[in-house]
């Protein structure tokens, strides 16, 4: 049977700037599943909403089943969470494809404790519930074409979830997002005023995400 993927993140090159200029995060495959493709990108994020500016090298061992479209889709929710103080713990990519019972994306605290959970398409009402008690924060980015209607089925009965935040992403744009994976990337995320925009050297997508749900305030 093959091993499955090990992905972390090396805290100590975990750091961004609140000024533009050149900061690390590097991701690292511990080990890796036989049938594993791996992909390797630089990320330049330019977050001028939060004042933040800085350099991910990430490596990906990317699951037989998983789209082109959806590995972009984590680089990007990688870029738009990644912690704005040094202080806090990096973000890191877990490995939801190998094992269900984790997520696309997590944060812990030093105790190992998942403060931030990150989940990609339309996680079930049962599996939202039982993350929502267990991390500080819950997040959802949906990129397919019928992320209202999914999310329209279950909103009403998530409304206790305080710490869940819910994000589409237009289907046709995450598409676009599609054409700049390779198995070597450099791209460029570049966020203003709401708006995102993530290029490469040839070519440049605009993102206009929608958020469906924010946290609620006590």
């Amino acid at each position: 049977m093959a091993s499955k993927p090990l992905l972390a993140a090396n805290p100590a090159s975990s750091r961004c700037s609140r000024q533009p200029a050149s900061a690390s995060l590097e991701f690292e495959t511990a080990s890796m599943a036989l049938k594993a493709t791996i992909h390797k990108a630089q990320l330049q994020l330019s977050d001028m909403d939060r004042n933040l500016y800085c350099d991910h090298s990430v490596t990906i061992a990317r699951h037989p089943s998983e789209t082109d479209e959806r590995l972009v889709v984590r680089l990007l929710a990688l870029a738009l969470n990644a912690p704005a103080s040094p202080d806090e713990s990096p973000l890191e990519l877990a490995k939801d494809m190998w094992e269900p019972d984790e997520p696309s994306l997590w944060q812990k605290d030093a105790t190992g404790r998942v403060t931030h959970w990150i989940d990609l398409g339309q996680p079930d009402e049962k599996r939202l519930l039982r993350t929502s008690a267990r991390v500080e924060r819950l997040s959802v980015y949906n990129f397919h074409s019928n992320a209202l209607a999914w999310w329209k089925d279950l909103e009403s009965r998530l409304t206790r979830l305080r710490n869940l935040s819910v994000w589409q992403i237009p289907s046709k744009q995450s598409q676009g997002l599609a054409a700049l994976v390779q198995r070597t990337m450099m791209l460029q995320v570049t966020v203003q005023d709401g708006s995102v925009w993530v290029s490469d050297d040839t070519q440049s997508v605009e993102i206009t995400l929608q958020r469906l749900r924010g946290p609620t305030e006590d």
